[in-house]
C-alpha cells in the first residue's frame, strides 16, 4: 500500500512539474510569436519615442537599461540585509524565544503583502521633505508631494519587497550545512564568528544565488511599484544625456522607465496604441531575466571552483 501511495506521489508531482513547465513554454511561445517580428537592433538600441504611429514610437534601450538598473539596486540593497538576517535566525536566535517568533512571523507575513502596499508605503515615507535627497521635486511645484518618485526610491522599495524571499531561501540553506562543518571549525580554536564568514556562508552559497535569481524575477517583473515610486515614465527624465558619468546621481534621483512601465503605455490594454511592441518588450523582459539568472549562477560558480 505504502509503495502504491508513493508511486501515485511520484506521478503527482511530476504532472505538476510537466503542467507548470508546459504553461511556462506557451507564454514564451506566445510571446515569441505577437513579438519577435519588432525585435531588432533598431529596436533594441533606440529610446521610446511619443507616437501614436508603432512605427515610430522608437525602441526599448532606456527601459532595458531601466530594468538593469533597478534590479541591480534592489539586489545590492537588500542581500547584505537579508544575508544578517538569515544568519541571526539560523546562528544565534534561540528556537523558543518569543520576539525570534515574532520576527519570523513578520517575515512570513511581509511575503505575502501585495506589492501595491510596498509601494504605497514607499511613497508615504519618501514623499517627506526630509527624505528629498533619495528624489527630485518635480519643476515649477512648490508642494512637497512631488518628492519620492525615483530610481534610488524605487530601488530601497523593491528592497523591502524581495528582502523576505531572499532572507527565507538563505536561512534554510544556512540550515542544511551540515554540523559537522561547523564542529570541524570549532575543534581548531576558530571563533563562531569566523566560523559563519569563512565556512558556513561558502557552504550556503548556492541558498544564496537562489535567493537572489528570486528576488531578480520579482524585482524585474514588478509594476506597482515601479509605477508609484519609481514614476513609471518612458524615459529618464534626468539631467540628459543620461549615459554621461556626471549625469548619473540626477539620473538615479529621478524618474525613468523599465520594461513593464513601457509595456503598459505601449499595449492598447493601458495606454498605448503599439500592441506588438508590447509583446516584444515582453519577450525581451523574460529573456533579460534568464540572462541576469545566468549571470548570477556563472559567478556563484566562478567563486566556487576558485575557492576550490
Amino acid at each position: 500500500m505504502g509503495k502504491k501511495y508513493n508511486q501515485i506521489g511520484y506521478l503527482c508531482c511530476w504532472f505538476s512539474g510537466v503542467l507548470v513547465l508546459g504553461i511556462s513554454v506557451l507564454i514564451i511561445i506566445y510571446l515569441a510569436v505577437k513579438g519577435i517580428g519588432v525585435i531588432n537592433w533598431q529596436f533594441l538600441t533606440e529610446s521610446p519615442q511619443p507616437s501614436l504611429n508603432e512605427a515610430l514610437s522608437g525602441g526599448i534601450f532606456s527601459p532595458i537599461i531601466g530594468t538593469v538598473l533597478l534590479t541591480a539596486m534592489g539586489i545590492l540593497i537588500s542581500l547584505p540585509w537579508a544575508l544578517a538576517t538569515a544568519i541571526y535566525l539560523s546562528e544565534y536566535a534561540e528556537e523558543d524565544n518569543h520576539w525570534v517568533n515574532t520576527l519570523r512571523t513578520g517575515i512570513d507575513v511581509l511575503s505575502g503583502v501585495p506589492t501595491i502596499v510596498f509601494a504605497i508605503f514607499g511613497l508615504a515615507i519618501f514623499t517627506h521633505p526630509a527624505l528629498a535627497l533619495f528624489s527630485t521635486m518635480v519643476e515649477g511645484v512648490q508642494n512637497a508631494k512631488a518628492f519620492g518618485r525615483s530610481f534610488f526610491v524605487g530601488s530601497i522599495t523593491m528592497a523591502m519587497m524581495v528582502l523576505p524571499f531572499v532572507a527565507k531561501s538563505i536561512e534554510e540553506s544556512i540550515r542544511a550545512v551540515p554540523l559537522s562543518f561547523k564542529e570541524a571549525a570549532f575543534s581548531l580554536g576558530i571563533s563562531k564568528l569566523c566560523t559563519i564568514s569563512r565556512v558556513v556562508v561558502p557552504a550556503a552559497k548556492a541558498g544564496i544565488i537562489t535567493g537572489v535569481i528570486l528576488g531578480i524575477g520579482r524585482i524585474a517583473g514588478d509594476t506597482a511599484i515601479v509605477w508609484l515610486c519609481l514614476g513609471g515614465s518612458m524615459d529618464f527624465t534626468g539631467k540628459q544625456p543620461w549615459y554621461e558619468p556626471g549625469n548619473w546621481l540626477a539620473t538615479l534621483k529621478n524618474t525613468g522607465s523599465t520594461l513593464t512601465s513601457y509595456i503598459y503605455y505601449s499595449s492598447p490594454a493601458g495606454e498605448g496604441n503599439s500592441p506588438n511592441k508590447a509583446f516584444g518588450a515582453g519577450l525581451v523582459l523574460i529573456i533579460l531575466i534568464l540572462v541576469l539568472n545566468s549571470i548570477v549562477d556563472y559567478l556563484g560558480r566562478f567563486t566556487r571552483l576558485k575557492e576550490d
